[in-house]
């Protein structure tokens, strides 16, 4: 008998995304997600390109826009994530992929250390997410650093309780070919700081994108140093 998936786990966000991944694919290549245009995509890029690395780990690469970027600024980069369809349509690219889900993530694993970590809007589980910090300095050479970028918690519906915990997902603005959206893991800015303590990053840079016009918050950038 198949195992019944719970509506709130990581297992749950990686089937909405093996439903999704076509929808998400087009979404990307006609530009229709505004945010990223204007704000998130470049706010990321600038953030790896400002500390030079000669190689980096993209978590949860998707269909490899951002290891596309960092191999065009001659940066060694590998896309790792864990449904079939993106790594399919990132390996049609430039840039080294491999199919591998978070909770298989590790130095011995993958054989190599990087200069950077990169998750880009693709940490949203619970356990799986702590997987990647418990991982990263075995996979970080000396000095390197963890870079995450993700919704601002404090923007988030003012609605609910500010507190860590499992919370539905929405398409909400994507279109009508997105159907049953991932749950996922709210965590506070605060719990996003322990992560990082945690792991042992002793230092911590928060940087906050804005909509150049409105100057509202588009995201939260977290910087983690070695």
């Amino acid at each position: 008998m198949e195992k019944a998936i719970n509506n709130f786990s990581d297992e749950r966000i990686i089937e909405s995304w093996k439903k999704n991944a076509a929808p998400w694919i087009d979404a990307l290549e006609r530009n229709t997600i505004e945010s990223r245009i204007v704000v998130t995509n470049q706010a990321i890029v600038e953030e790896i390109l400002s500390k030079k690395p000669k190689k980096v780990l993209d978590i949860g690469c998707g269909e490899g826009w951002l290891s596309r970027v960092l191999v065009e600024n001659n940066i060694d980069c590998l896309g790792v994530d864990v449904v079939p369809d993106l790594i399919n349509k990132a390996k049609l690219g430039t840039g080294r992929f491999q199919l591998i889900s978070y909770e298989e993530l590790s130095h011995s694993r993958l054989g190599e250390q990087f200069d950077i970590l990169v998750a880009n809007f693709s940490l949203i589980g619970q356990e799986s997410v702590e997987n990647i910090f418990q991982q990263a300095n075995n996979l970080l050479k000396n000095g390197g650093s963890l870079i995450v970028q993700t919704v601002h918690p404090k923007v988030v519906d003012s609605n609910l309780e500010y507190i860590d915990g499992w919370r539905e997902g929405s398409w909400a603005g994507f279109g009508s070919k997105f159907c049953d959206p991932a749950p996922w893991y709210f965590r506070t800015v605060e719990s996003w700081s322990a992560l990082f303590e945690v792991a042992g990053f002793g230092q911590l840079e928060i940087v906050e994108p804005l909509y150049p016009e409105t100057k509202n918050i588009a995201s939260l950038i977290l910087v983690g140093e070695r």
